[in-house]
This record gives structure tokens, C-alpha cells and sequence, in this order.
């Protein structure tokens, strides 16, 4: 069976998308990080992988659609969360983040053919990466990744390299993490509830009218 993991955090004012605020405030950037996450789970949705499974960080809110099975995070870093929601389930398994609204089922729906490929991997413009499937998933081949920096990507691909692993790639998709982000984003995905949300809240000026 072939399951589809994002993993999320619940989006509330002061724990996600920190580095929105300013110009954002704590609530606005919570809201937009809950239109990404819609988005990404309505894409994820509509691609027939076996499981659909949100790895939530904090508890499902109205947000959640049905068609997900909820697996909380374990503790720990991000290369551990991460190990610990592929071992969560059998068989060969992709990984996506909250992070990319502008993803499509077109885009994932390879990312979930295993003839030709053991391994898939999504890069970030940031230098991280955005996708990760694996045929066969194993914890060494994550743990010890170093993440959030600019080498992260670079890091993981050269471990799934030195594996022997045949590597499918997926484009490069910008993460949602500034404002130029949120903008860039909402520019490129018009029709998403991501960019649709930007559009009001960017729509009339700080202190316009005053």
C-alpha cells in the first residue's frame, strides 16, 4: 500500500510562520499557514495513493477535510519526526510539507510510481526540500540530516545517493517562509485559497485611512 504523508503544524498565531510577522501580524500569518495547509490537503486528496495521512504537530481543528488518517508527531527534531512518520506505515510512502500551496496532484502524482525509482525527491528553493518518497523506507536514510539550512537539501540527496538509490526528481517549488515568499507564491498559484487570502489581507495598506 502506498501512502501520502503531510506533515503540519496547527496553525495558530505565534507558533506558525513566525518569520511573516511584520509585515504580518501573529493571526494573519496563522491564517495564511491554515490556507497553505488547506490547499496542500486538497491537492494530496486527489492523488489515489492508498492512506492519506496528516502528521500533525497539535490537534486537527475545522481545517482537516475528511479522507485523512491523523498521526501525531513524535518528539524530537525534524530529521526524527520526519524517520518516525515513515515508519508509521508499511510499504512505499511520499512525504510533503504544509509549506508549498501552490503544489498540484499533477505534480505528486509520480512521486508515487515505484517501476523505475526507489526514491523521489522535491528540492526547495531555500535549499531544503519539499517532497521526499521512498520505495523502501528506512530511518538511516534521514536520521542525522541537519535541517533548516541551506545545505539541507543538498545533505539529503547525497544520502539517498550514497544508498544506491534511483532517484526521482521532482521540480524545485518554493517554500512559503517570508513575505517575498507569501507573495511569489500567491503570484504563481492565483487560484488557491492561499492566494486568495493574500490578496485581501495585502489588498488595503497598513494605515490606510487613518
Amino acid at each position: 500500500m502506498t501512502t501520502l504523508l503531510v506533515i503540519a503544524k496547527q496553525p495558530l498565531p505565534g507558533r506558525v510562520k513566525t518569520r511573516l510577522t511584520p509585515p504580518f501580524t501573529p493571526a494573519e500569518a496563522a491564517s495564511l499557514a491554515e490556507a497553505a495547509l488547506g490547499d496542500t490537503l486538497a491537492a494530496a486528496l486527489e492523488v489515489p495513493a492508498d492512506r492519506h495521512v496528516l502528521v500533525l504537530d497539535g490537534q486537527p481543528g475545522a481545517w482537516l477535510p475528511s479522507g485523512f488518517r491523523l498521526l501525531p508527531q513524535v518528539a524530537g527534531g525534524l530529521d526524527v519526526r520526519l524517520a518516525a512518520a515513515f515508519a508509521a506505515y508499511d510499504g512505499p510512502a511520499l512525504l510533503i510539507g504544509m509549506d508549498t500551496p501552490q503544489v498540484t496532484p499533477a505534480v505528486l502524482a509520480p512521486a508515487l510510481c515505484w517501476e523505475e525509482h526507489d526514491a523521489w525527491f522535491g528540492p526547495a528553493s531555500d535549499g531544503g526540500f519539499w517532497a521526499l518518497g521512498l520505495a523502501s523506507p528506512d530511518p538511516a536514510l534521514l536520521l542525522g540530516v541537519p535541517m533548516s539550512r541551506p545545505d539541507t537539501g543538498s545533505v539529503q540527496h547525497a544520502r539517498l545517493r550514497a544508498a544506491g538509490l534511483r532517484i526521482g526528481a521532482l521540480p524545485v517549488l518554493r517554500d512559503v517562509d517570508t513575505a517575498e515568499d507569501a507573495a511569489l507564491v500567491a503570484a504563481e498559484a492565483p487560484d488557491t485559497r492561499f492566494a486568495a487570502l493574500h490578496g485581501t489581507l495585502t489588498a488595503t495598506p497598513a494605515g490606510a485611512g487613518a
